[in-house]
């Protein structure tokens, strides 16, 4: 036994492998705080001790990162290194050490033809996850996506499962939405499991129900879905004079409810009551408020914060930024506009985005950026009879309204400009993926 206020253990002390007493020794051993880890690694290194992993787990404990690259570079000469050493020994998360193990996998599959072998491979793909660093995406995710064997795929992305938090989030997604298809059901079974990790996970699971899936990855996207309920929906939209709402719209709220499976409730800017809090409000369910507004106009610098604050005191409101600043909606408008422009090709100026007039720095900044992200032409249009009448005379390319539902400017001019947007099957296609999809 070891005398623990006495001298230090020393490694030819230990017991062999199938000793009875070996276990006990280990575990007298766990308990010598002092132990000075050199002469066991020296030992190991000039093959005079084999570390078994009982060995390992003690060890491990005591050895910076500088002790623990030691063994891995020991472990990686070896003719036929053990699989369960890597993981036992490189605990700590260390830039040395994770720029050693990105040195030992590029570049990528590849290596495989370079001296490194699979099953070591499949050994340091987790532990370069382990270590967080940003850096190592490119290189995960090269494994992956390679035509090599199955073992090696599930290694990566066991690895991206390791650091999930810090991998660049839209090639994270795109890389795991890709795997929820593969043909080895385990590994998409797994991607659909990390995207159900991360933070607002319906936005990514439910444009996956509208792929094909094999059945248990089907199976197991529904079990994520239904382990995070959607949060009932607030649609703040403009409304016809007296709070009256277009069919369109009432039609839109209605699927969106059924896809969900949560209340969907439109609140009109000119109704003189919002809804009942009743039909709105879930336990322990925030509320999501979107205002399906176009433009950084008065209604979303000075009405959309009063009815926030409004459905504030009856529960935890998430607000969302106006339509129009979407990202994903500007660009099914690029894409709207551009089958016009496709359609009048003899046309020489690009597809008009009519609106109503808006005024401040903050809205012409918008429209410009709006012009260059659609390839439109904004023109703002007064709904006075003698505007309206003078623009049917100079309308000269082909024009989009901006406006959701049918309004005065649909109603006067619809055969001229079509139909609003919600009318098109594209652009309502686009939208109600994108609020069924919301947290």
């Amino acid at each position: 036994m070891i005398a623990l206020a006495s001298v230090q253990p020393s490694p030819t002390d230990l017991p062999a492998s199938g000793d009875p007493a070996r276990w006990r020794w280990l575990q007298q051993l766990r308990r010598y705080h002092e132990l000075d880890p050199e002469p066991w690694l020296w030992a190991v290194e000039r093959g005079l001790l084999e570390p078994r992993s009982d060995l390992l787990a003690v060890l491990a404990e005591r050895l910076d990162p500088v002790a623990q690259r030691r063994l891995l570079c020991w472990w990686r000469r070896q003719p036929r290194p053990d699989p369960a050493l890597p993981g036992l020994v490189a605990r700590d998360r260390d830039g040395a050490t994770a720029a050693w193990l990105r040195a030992q996998l590029a570049p990528g599959p590849a290596a495989l033809q370079g001296g490194l072998q699979a099953e070591m491979a499949a050994t340091l793909l987790p532990l370069l996850g382990h270590q967080r660093q940003r850096q190592a995406w490119p290189l995960l995710e090269a494994w992956l996506r390679a035509p090599i064997a199955t073992p090696l795929r599930r290694a990566a992305l066991e690895g991206v499962a390791r650091g999930l938090p810090v991998w660049p989030r839209p090639a994270l997604v795109a890389c795991l939405t890709s795997l929820a298809g593969d043909l080895d059901p385990r590994l998409a079974a797994t991607a659909v499991d990390l995207l159900a990790r991360l933070p607002a996970c319906r936005r990514w699971l439910v444009p996956l129900t509208r792929r094909p899936l094999a059945v248990t990855v089907a199976e197991r996207l529904q079990r994520r879905l239904a382990a995070t309920p959607a949060q009932p929906l607030l649609l703040v939209v403009h409304g016809r004079s007296g709070g009256a709402l277009p069919a369109e719209l009432q039609a839109l709220a209605t699927e969106l409810e059924q896809r969900r499976g949560t209340p969907v409730r439109l609140q009109a800017l000119t109704a003189d009551a919002p809804p009942a809090a009743a039909a709105l409000l879930k336990p322990g369910l925030a509320l999501t408020l979107v205002p399906l507004l176009l433009l950084p106009g008065g209604h979303v610098r000075h009405d959309l914060p009063v009815i926030v604050r409004h459905w504030r005191r009856h529960t935890r409101v998430r607000r969302l930024p106006f339509l129009g600043a979407w990202p994903s909606w500007q660009r099914a408008l690029q894409h709207e506009l551009a089958a016009m422009a496709a359609a009048g090709a003899g046309e020489q100026e690009p597809p008009l985005l009519l609106h109503h007039p808006v005024e401040g720095r903050l809205a012409g900044r918008f429209l410009s950026h709006l012009e260059s992200a659609c390839g439109g032409r904004c023109l703002a249009t007064p709904y006075s009879a003698e505007h309206l009448a003078a623009l049917q005379l100079t309308l000269s390319a082909p024009a989009l309204p901006l406006a959701l539902a049918a309004n005065r400017f649909t109603d006067l001019l619809g055969d001229q400009v079509g139909a609003p947007l919600l009318q098109r099957p594209g652009l309502r296609r686009q939208l109600l993926d994108a609020l069924e999809a919301l947290p």
